[in-house]
């Protein structure tokens, strides 16, 4: 038995972090305003549902929030950091969009390691909140791929887009219209 092929590949990965003057409960409701409040998992939907990429894409369409992103799964982190002594609220957010995933697995299977992309919401001081997120050009983009950074740069903006709207509490949706 042959011994695996194994490959270092090192980046820097770039850690945004937003300060808002709202409460953790105003900024966690303006993020699931924008991404929806139930998770969807897009292996739950059987591939043999849809006939072609275009069903498939009109499905995945019917789940996305106003901000092109939709819930993909919430992980309270704050619940089980109090067993440790931690008393602060915390929770990770997992969330995209497979129509703009594949603008970037076309180009690089690999750059699935880091889409869907994490948004993480935290209470801080003061009874006001933070959202810290990690770039995802910077996690994506390991060599000169001009096609795969310009689809990840487009990732970037929406998804900056997307944190600042729920750092600063103001919503695109109907709702807050």
């Amino acid at each position: 038995m042959s011994s695996p092929d194994i490959r270092e590949t090192r980046f820097d990965g770039v850690r945004i972090h937003i300060d808002s003057d709202n409460t953790y409960e105003q900024t966690v409701t303006a993020l699931l305003a924008e991404i929806g409040e139930n998770p969807e998992s897009i292996t739950d939907l059987p591939a043999a549902f849809f006939r072609d990429w275009k069903s498939f894409a009109t499905e995945i369409t019917r789940h996305l929030g106003s901000s092109e992103f939709m819930l993909m799964h919430l992980i309270n982190q704050g619940e089980w950091l109090a067993t440790a002594g931690i008393n602060r609220k915390a929770l990770r957010a997992i969330l995209g969009n497979p129509l703009i995933s594949i603008t970037m697995l076309r180009h690089d299977l690999t750059a699935g390691l880091f889409a869907p992309v994490e948004l993480l919401i935290l209470e801080e001081d003061d009874n006001r909140s933070s959202v810290t997120y990690v770039k995802p050009s910077s996690q994506m983009v390991v060599d000169d791929n001009p096609p795969l950074r310009a689809a990840a740069l487009i990732l970037d903006e929406k998804l900056a887009a997307l944190a600042a709207r729920v750092a600063a509490g103001k919503s695109t949706s109907l709702e807050s219209a």
